[in-house]
């Protein structure tokens, strides 16, 4: 954001690659390394990089410096690849369902344009990977490509409209729309000399924004096929202002009288996708008090559009964007929120194992019986599911309660499903035939296999899970099986 309080309020972004090529191999590695970013994970990644092209660290005084990695996989974040989280005390990266068929279309480079131009659509400000877009409420790239698709102003825009226009707009309506057309042709009828004069007078505070565009973002976009640049006639140079104590020359930045306009790759994409989403939504609130945190950036980075698959050759059939309802409703119904979805948390978690090719799985009713009965059909096995829905912390499990629901149904375990619990629960269970999963955890499993069209889901990994971990929370197991499938 700004160096001081004199600046007005702009769009902030990242510039530490121009390269979609280094971001992708970043995204291979953590995928291929079951995607943790801990300290000693990143200075393993260092390591690796530092014998390739694609990372020649500068000399410092630090024996490993990681700030290049930082910066890395903070721009994987921004472009919607997958955000960070710290799943059971591991630091690790959670690829998107977006990031993850990015990695799988890169023989295809118009797939590869298109899924990127999807990506762009979906950032939000605020963006949980950018803290100086938490002062905005905007889609900021839906609104470059309405402009570019805008006949009043021809398919294109100049960088200059960017760094005058674009970058100060914090919230978007019908009416602050037409103003800004009207504005931008106005501009148009100025000279080249009469923007630069512009520029220069305002050297200080645009000087590094003109830099994150010019020459960092745009050319991301340009190399992935988003966009065509042309680099104009004519130029200016803009130098960074210099801190009071610095003895070295200022920096330079050339500026220049450039525009683009989208490729017709991705503009028919980018049409439907307008069909279906607008410029005018609201983005979700970071700061949402009735929400966990890492619930809301789930959702923001499950942007996942029908649109996009059509147009790259997997249209999914209704069955399958109908299953992808499922892990969030695990999720929601999980919640119980206001005591109303018990009943249909056991509906959902039914269907959720019924997903599984060799489990049959069905709702049992009446009380002093398990929720749900599953039989593994590999081994010809039952086990049982437990559905245990709270607006709050789950407080205690009995042990010989589920133990009874057991017997009933010649069952050889339980698998506790819910969405949180207290510490304490981990002694109820303790040397039981009983495991726990959260809730979100099994639904985050379901989602990648769903989103990936893997039809033919194997209880079997599961199974193994369970069996050797009975007494104890599974979660974290889970969540390394899901991550070392699709990272």
């Amino acid at each position: 954001m700004p160096v001081n309080s004199e600046e007005r309020k702009h769009w902030v972004f990242k510039k530490h690659t121009n390269s979609i090529k280094v971001l992708t191999e970043v995204a291979l590695y953590l995928k291929a390394n079951k995607a943790g970013i801990s300290i000693h994970e990143k200075e393993r990644m260092y390591e690796e990089f530092s014998k390739t092209d694609y990372y020649n660290p500068r000399e410092s005084l630090r024996d490993k410096p990681l700030d290049a990695f930082n910066h890395r996989i903070a721009e994987l974040n921004y472009y919607m690849f997958g955000y960070s989280d710290t799943l059971e005390g591991s630091k690790k990266f959670i690829f998107s369902p977006l990031g993850n068929l990015f990695l799988n279309h890169l023989d295809d480079r118009k797939s590869l344009a298109k899924i990127f131009a999807t990506m762009l659509f979906s950032i939000q400000f605020p963006h949980p990977a950018s803290k100086p877009s938490e002062e905005f409420s905007l889609y900021p790239f839906r609104l470059i490509f309405s402009l570019l698709l805008d006949p009043r102003l021809d398919g294109t825009l100049y960088n200059y409209e960017v760094y005058k226009f674009l970058i100060y707009q914090d919230e978007m309506t019908p009416d602050i729309y037409e103003d800004l057309v009207s504005k931008i042709l106005e501009s148009r009828k100025q000279s080249d000399i009469d923007k630069f004069a512009y520029l220069k007078s305002n050297e200080d505070e645009i000087v590094k924004s003109t830099y994150e565009w010019q020459y960092y973002v745009s050319s991301v976009l340009a190399t992935v096929g988003v966009i065509h640049k042309n680099d104009g006639n004519s130029s200016i140079d803009l130098f960074h202002p210099q801190k009071p104590t610095s003895k070295s020359a200022p920096t330079k930045r050339i500026v220049n009288n450039g525009f683009f306009a989208l490729t017709e790759v991705v503009k028919p994409l980018i049409i439907k996708l307008f069909e279906d989403y607008s410029l005018y939504d609201v983005p979700l609130d970071l700061g949402d008090s009735k929400r966990k945190s890492n619930d809301i950036v789930k959702e923001i980075y499950s942007f996942y559009p029908n649109a996009l698959l059509v147009e790259i050759g997997e249209t999914p059939d209704p069955l399958q964007m109908q299953l992808l309802e499922l892990p969030k409703l695990i999720e929601e119904y999980s919640q119980n929120p206001e005591n109303q979805t018990a009943d249909k948390f056991e509906d959902v978690l039914e269907d959720a194992f019924n997903m599984f090719v060799n489990v049959e799985a069905q709702k049992l009713s009446g009380a002093g019986r398990t929720d749900i009965e599953c039989l593994y059909l590999t081994i010809k096995e039952k086990f049982a599911v437990e559905a245990k829905s709270t607006a709050n912390k789950l407080s205690g499990i009995n042990a010989g309660r589920l133990r009874r629901h057991r017997n009933l149904i010649g069952a050889k375990y339980t698998i506790v499903v819910t969405p949180r619990y207290v510490p304490s629960v981990k002694y109820d269970i303790a040397g039981q035939e009983i495991v726990i999963i959260k809730a979100n955890t099994l639904s985050e499993y379901l989602y990648n296999n769903i989103a990936t069209n893997n039809r033919n889901i194997d209880y079997g990994e599961i199974q193994e899970i369970v069996v050797n971990n009975l007494g104890k929370d599974i979660s974290a197991d889970v969540s390394e099986l899901t991550l070392t499938k699709f990272g």
